[in-house]
């Protein structure tokens, strides 16, 4: 008998897998057990449409990633910090500071972890990365001042 696995099943498969099983597995264990369902015309449409919705929403979300990785490559974020020593700041600048100065400044939001840098402990300009998606990667300019 043909079923739709509702989720993974331990020797059978991953959730969404149509596998071939025996009668009574079927009848006495996966079904009422809610692990499957039987593999039927109605079932394999709706796991289709399940399907094409996840990949619409995947490719929405990577042209989201991409239009946002344009604004940054023509963003400039000022930050100031305050001057210690020889030039250096005191303290440093971190990715938290850096994206609440892109929010502040552009009213672009990007998640703090997702800025790659070292915390900045010299006055210059960086251009630290950010991952937006699992290939899309953006570069910020990052200019840091004297208050």
């Amino acid at each position: 008998m043909k079923v739709v696995l509702l989720t993974d099943v331990k020797g059978k498969g991953k959730k969404g897998a149509v596998v071939n099983v025996s009668d009574g597995y079927a009848t006495n264990f996966l079904f009422p057990k809610k692990l499957a369902a039987p593999a039927d015309a109605k079932m394999l449409s709706e796991m289709k449409s399940k399907e094409e919705a996840r990949l619409h929403q995947i490719e929405t979300e990577k042209a989201a990633a991409r239009e946002i990785a344009e604004k940054l490559e023509s963003v400039l974020v000022v930050v100031k910090a305050q001057a210690g020593a020889d030039g250096k700041t005191y303290g440093s600048v971190t990715s938290k500071e850096v994206a609440e100065q892109l929010l502040a400044q552009h009213g672009i939001e990007v998640d703090k972890r997702k800025i790659t840098m070292e915390p900045i402990k010299a006055f210059g300009t960086y251009t630290p990365e950010v991952k937006l998606y699992t290939d899309i990667v953006g570069k910020i300019h990052v200019i840091v001042t004297e208050k």
